[in-house]
């Protein structure tokens, strides 16, 4: 509900203009003096554009009773500008800009549930084309109608194209597939995780994540989940319980606030640690929302970042960890990371997180190129920013640079050594699909 509640909101703002003109031209608020603006667009919007109203009581019933008039002022706006469509309505810079138009739609197979060939079935019994696996970011781009693809990166992530809306289907409200934008399911997948391990998503809502950290995991092992907010921890809650978490403990606490010497947390050797940021990476916003953060801001945030990243290194067991945003701000990224490894000396190193992601981290310092970026330019996926740090240890190998997940999955073509997947994994993951 909060999601369809977002994407109402966000196309009624997409449209605003327009439904101020069909306001004006039906006179509907001079009718209704007691609509307030705001609601009567939205009520326009669900009636006109939308998927039809979903309230009831007395809104629904003054919406139904102007809806002749909405209607013959909306074709005479059609008629006026010589479109036949609602969306050609838009001016060009209210139309859906590049970056969101070509952000395809991803969906996640929650393998705790289901496995990725019996989802493909399903979507091919409800008329969808499966294309096979992708070969190159190009076949993605270039995606149409009712086909689907298997990502050419992730071995459990299906690609739709972008204005495909999956939210009322039964797979998607039963938590057989999350609706998880590729660049977010890196975090958890680099981290990689071997089942039992213990783990902590430190800055977790809203879940999905802390979900796909499960799946790998095979909801053996232990998850400690935390966020601040309460709310946005009773809606976790029920995400992990509709995906089948088992495993994972939720709490409502700041993660600065954990103990790292608590013995409950002695056995903790992954992190996922993915902080409040700007946000800037984010393509689906609607027009206007989008304001670039202050220097001020920036300073702020990055000042939290480094906090909760050093907090996040002090707990003793600790092996790996990913840090990541949402941001396309280097203040978030390369020189948090920079500025904490130099805290830390030689106690933790970047490692090379997913050598052949086309798209590398700034350089900023030496050795920045470890950390990788997704765009939708470049990997048509939200802007993120994704560091895989690992502790060091005297006379150890060099660190693999894929997790635990990439070596159960190698990838043809992706640069991954053959020694990376182990025989007994593999049959592991044949057994799984």
């Amino acid at each position: 509900h909060v999601r369809q509640l977002y994407a109402l909101v966000s196309e009624t703002l997409r449209y605003a203009s327009v439904l101020e003109k069909l306001l004006d031209g039906a006179a509907l608020l001079q009718a209704e003096k007691k609509l307030p603006p705001q609601l009567a667009k939205v009520l326009v919007y669900d009636l006109l554009f939308g998927k039809g109203l979903k309230c009831g009581g007395r809104w629904k019933a003054l919406a139904r009773r102007h809806r002749a008039r909405l209607e013959a002022e909306l074709a005479r706006m059609k008629v006026r500008q010589k479109v036949s469509r609602n969306e050609d309505l838009l001016a060009p810079e209210q139309a859906i800009g590049p970056a969101a138009s070509q952000v395809p739609r991803y969906v996640r197979v929650n393998t705790l549930k289901t496995c990725v060939d019996d989802v493909i079935d399903f979507f091919k019994r409800q008329g969808y084309t499966y294309l096979g696996k992708a070969a190159s970011v190009e076949e993605l781009k270039a995606l149409s109608g009712k086909k689907f693809l298997l990502d050419l990166h992730l071995p459990e992530l299906l690609v739709f194209p972008s204005q495909t809306d999956l939210h009322d289907s039964l797979l998607y409200t039963s938590g057989h597939v999350i609706l998880q934008d590729k660049a977010s399911c890196l975090p958890a997948f680099l981290l990689g995780p071997v089942a039992g391990s213990h783990v902590i998503d430190a800055c977790a809502a809203p879940g999905n994540k802390t979900s796909h950290l499960a799946a790998i995991l095979k909801n053996k092992g232990q998850i400690f989940a935390f966020d601040v907010d309460p709310k946005r921890v009773a809606a976790m809650n029920t995400l992990l319980t509709r995906a089948g978490v088992t495993g994972c403990q939720l709490a409502q606490q700041d993660f600065l606030t954990v103990d790292p010497r608590d013995p409950k947390y002695s056995r903790v050797t992954h992190i996922l640690l993915d902080p409040s940021c700007s946000g800037s990476g984010m393509v689906t916003r609607g027009p206007g929302q989008e304001v670039a953060p202050s220097a001020e801001r920036l300073q702020a945030l990055a000042g939290f970042q480094r906090r909760v990243l050093n907090h996040a290194l002090s707990f003793p067991a600790l092996r790996r960890l990913v840090y990541s945003t949402c941001s396309l701000h280097q203040e978030e990224n390369e020189d948090v990371v920079q500025a904490v490894l130099q805290e830390w000396g030689s106690a933790f190193r970047l490692v090379t997180a997913f050598p052949s992601w086309p798209c590398r981290g700034l350089a900023a310092f030496p050795g920045a190129e470890s950390c990788l970026r997704a765009s939708p330019a470049e990997t048509l996926t939200h802007g993120f920013f994704v560091a895989v740090l690992e502790r060091c240890r005297e006379g150890a190998a060099a660190p693999s640079s894929l997790p635990a997940a990439a070596k159960e999955n190698p990838q043809p073509g992706e640069g991954m050594e053959p020694k990376a997947a182990p025989r007994k994994k593999k049959k592991k993951k044949q057994r799984v699909k």
